[in-house]
Order: C-alpha cells, then structure tokens, then sequence
C-alpha cells in the first residue's frame, strides 16, 4: 500500500466494500491488493492507468472473474461472487461503453429480454409497459421511446437504454465502464443528467473515465489504483487532476524520451488539417526521415483511427496526407503499400496473423511479387531465405521458419508480423500498440528493433494508449484528445505532464489549466 493514502473522513454506512481483494492470471498479479468502499447514492470514481487493476476488479465486481483473496460485502453482509447471475442478484450491473443491445428489438424489449414480468406463467405486459415508463422517466427518455427500435436510436440513447436495462434488474450499484469515451460534449452532458438522478434516488455508481476533467463534474469520491494496488480514496474536493494524475504514476517520474540526434531532412509524412467525420479533425503531424514520433491519446480519443486514415482503412473526409511533400489519397491498404506505407496492426490475431501457417508463410504473404518467379510459382528458397534474415535480425526465437505462428509466444509473434512490414523496406512504418500483450523482454527488443528502424532513415509513427512505451522509444510525442492533436513534447516529457495534458489539464503552452 502507499504511503500517499488518504482516506475519506467518515465514509458514512457503505453499500459495497472491497477489502484486500488479489487476483492472478498465471504468472500474472492483475491485483495485488484492492480496497473501496462505496456508499449509498454516491458517484465513486475509479481511476488507474492502463494495466492498474481497473479492468479486473470491475470483472471481479460483476461475476465475470472470481477472486484468489480478499472479501466483499455488499449491504454490511459478506458475500460471494462467483457468477454474473450472483452480481445480478445482490443488485450489481455494469454498463459497457459500447452499447450491448439487440438492435433490431424495441427499447422496452431489450431492456426486458431474458426477465420479463411474469405472472401465472405469462408475461404481465401491463406490469412490464409500467416499469418501462418509469425507467425511461429515470433516464430522461420519453415514454414513446418504448416502442422504437434500437437501430434509430443515437449513441447516446442507446447508452441511456443500456442504463435502463440495467436498472430492470433493481441494480443497488450501477458500474459505468467508460460511458463517456463515444459520446460528444453534448450527450455527456445528457449522461451527467441521468447519472445524477440515479445518485438521488439511491443507486451507487462506480464511474471509470480516462477523462480526469469531468470527475470534477460527476464525482464526489475517488479511488485510485496503481501496479494492481489501491493508492487510496479522497472526496472529490481535496483533489485536482494534476494530484490524480500524480498519484496514478506514483509521482513525477524521471524517464524520459531519448536525445537522439534526428536528422534535419524535408518530412517524409505529413498530415495537415486531416479529418475522418465522427472520428477526429484538425490532425497536424509531421515525421521526418530516420524520426519516431509518438501519438498518444485515451480510449475514445480517435488515436486509433487516426493511423486507420494513414494506411488507407478509413478515408480522410478533410485535410491532407502528404508523403514526400506529393498528396496522397490511400483508398485501402493495399495502395497505402504501393504508397510506401507500411503498419504494424494493433490486433495481430485478427489482423496480422495467419496462426497456423509458419513463420515464413506469415513473412512472405502480401509479397508474393518479390518472392514468385515469372509472377506465377513461389521461389520456396528465395522464402525461406528471406524469413531466415528476418529471424536472425529481429532475434525471433524459434527452432526454424517452418515453425506454426500459433506455437510462438506473444512477442515472437509480433516480431513475425513487423518483419512481414519490413520485407520491402517501407519509407514510412505505422506501428498500432506495437507491444500490446507482450511481455517486458520482447517489449524492450521491440523498441530495439524500431530504434534501428529509424537510424536506417525510416519516418515511423507509433500510435500507443502505452504512455511509458511513448515516452521512452520517441524523438517527439503529441497528444490526440477529442479526436484532434493538442500539446507537443519533446526530449524530457513526464508521464504525469503527458497525462494531465490527455485528461485536459494542460494546455498546448504546457500551463496546467
């Protein structure tokens, strides 16, 4: 436990309380310790950077994943959670931020589906139309959005008919996982109005936001977590997003980014003004030849679609890519590869990944041009060669190329999927999370890896929700929040300044606001 611990004065009766809560995954310590409490008709706010327990404990919460030690009680009793149908029963529900819903069902219909008001054997329609009112009533929806469909429903309304539907169930503690990442300004104003009312009328929320700004907004208690522990609880009052931020990293930390000496070249990637509608705008980048540069952003901060616009997977609605100083327009992956581009997937199972092909098969497809002869047979030797070179480079641990992909581990993997990008030696290389489930050994001959990268003369692009991964392997770091690019840091960034400026406590002078 920390020595920056605080604990609420006099929290008052709790409805539910965690104490000494741990949970492993193999080798893996997910949560050495967790500890809150939350009262009745409170907004608890739960924060952590990713890999702090969060995830986890809200899953231990809700019967997803049971825990190795630790107790709850809910209502002053102990209790046990071991299932979904054991959180649904004491009155625990967990909103996710992308809607769970049947599209095709009436909002009456999905907030009902699998608990429908019965009696003698039939459904009480009378009974069940009546809840539907006064749910809707709850969550500021009007009483003919029973019968719509969910499909003609906005994001935001689906959100409210997921709060409903969880409030069907008589939820006790309401878990909102993110509910603001996908919504825009005004329809989280909407949201604060439905969260307040259910504080009001007694319903705990758990409320987990990136968004460090709007706790100020929502919260009155906060909780925060680090490496798998609980830092402590404050009230909202004693605390400012760059003291959350502090204690999220344990303090100002001394890593920074290296002082590599980047060559003063022309820009070899350049994104001006781009845009993709309801994703992001007003993206400035530059990267210049043998430079990494770094976009951080929260989820729902539109970073991930940003790198989707670059290799052509998402098209730019607005703006500009330039490559060597030429516009270009990448209508799919395959042109942004004729282009010069090259990425680097963020989900490599389902987008880089061919599992039980082997290690050169994985190489060599998406080159067949370069390794068949006349256009039409593979040259088996001219493949196996190339994916010796790469195995040898990237240090691939491995008994020989023929190996399946589905027999490697994590970080072995990804090496197979960044050589299949590096076979034609792309100009401009976009890396997606690049060490994204991998662990810390791969991780550092990863960044190995992409340093030598960039020494040879390529401009990469590293898109990460990794903020020391960021800090430590970029020449250059900007910040993407509310789908745009804001504040800029060079050599010598601080995780907690990178961080206030995501959650929007710093502005693009670097004055935390």
């Amino acid at each position: 436990m920390s020595d920056d611990r605080s604990d609420v004065d006099d929290p008052g009766p709790a409805r539910l309380s965690v104490s000494g809560v741990a949970k492993r995954f193999g080798a893996v310590r997910a949560i050495r310790n967790a500890d809150m409490v939350v009262r009745p008709g409170t907004v608890h706010a739960l924060v952590g950077e990713n890999g702090a327990g969060k995830s986890t404990l809200i899953k231990i919460l809700s019967g997803a994943e049971a825990p190795d030690a630790g107790r709850i009680t809910f209502d002053g009793a102990p209790v046990t959670i071991s299932t979904t149908a054991d959180a649904m029963a004491l009155g625990i529900a967990t909103v996710y931020q992308e809607p769970q819903l049947f599209a095709d069902l009436t909002v009456a219909e999905n907030i009902f589906t699998g608990r429908e008001i019965t009696r003698r054997g039939r459904v009480d329609w009378a009974a069940q139309n009546a809840r539907v009112v006064e749910l809707l009533e709850l969550i500021g929806l009007p009483a003919r959005y029973a019968t719509v469909p969910v499909s003609e429903l906005s994001i935001a309304e689906k959100q409210q008919v997921s709060i409903a539907k969880a409030l069907g169930g008589e939820a006790k503690v309401l878990i909102l996982d993110e509910p603001s990442a996908i919504l825009t300004d005004t329809e989280i104003e909407v949201l604060f109005g439905v969260v307040r009312r259910l504080a009001a009328s007694g319903v705990s929320v758990i409320y987990i936001s990136h968004r460090l700004d709007e706790l100020f907004t929502i919260a009155s208690e906060v909780t925060v977590m680090r490496d798998g522990e609980t830092v402590g609880t404050w009230p909202i009052e004693e605390l400012s997003v760059r003291r959350i931020v502090e204690l999220m990293v344990g303090g100002i930390l001394e890593e920074t980014g290296g002082n590599r000496a980047v060559p003063d070249a022309p820009p070899r990637l350049v994104l001006e003004g781009l845009g993709s509608d309801g994703a992001f705008a007003d993206v400035e980048v530059v990267v210049r030849p043998g430079e990494i540069v770094s976009l951080y952003g929260l989820v729902g901060s539109g970073v991930a679609e940003i790198a989707e616009a670059v290799y052509g997977m998402r098209r730019a609605t607005s703006g500009r890519i330039l490559l060597e100083g030429r516009p270009v327009d990448p209508r799919s992956p395959r042109e942004a590869k004729k282009l010069g581009v090259a990425l680097l997937p963020a989900d490599r199972k389902q987008q880089g990944l061919f599992s039980f092909q082997s290690i050169s098969f994985n190489i060599s497809v998406g080159h067949l041009p370069l390794l068949t002869r006349f256009g039409i047979w593979m040259d088996r030797g001219r493949e196996r060669r190339v994916a010796r070179d790469f195995i040898s480079r990237l240090a691939v641990k491995t008994p020989h190329e023929r190996q399946p992909v589905s027999a490697m581990s994590g970080g072995n993997a990804q090496k197979v999927v960044l050589a299949r990008q590096l076979v034609e030696r792309p100009p401009v290389l976009v890396l997606a999370e690049p060490t994204q489930g991998v662990d810390v050994g791969a991780k550092e001959e990863i960044h190995r890896i992409v340093r030598s990268l960039a020494e040879e003369g390529t401009a990469v692009l590293i898109v990460t929700s990794d903020l020391p991964e960021a800090i430590r392997v970029s020449d250059r770091l900007q910040v993407v929040r509310a789908g745009t690019t804001t504040v800029e840091f060079g050599p010598g960034a601080t995780q907690a300044d990178v961080l206030a400026a995501a959650a929007g406590a710093l502005d693009e002078e670097g004055a935390t606001t």
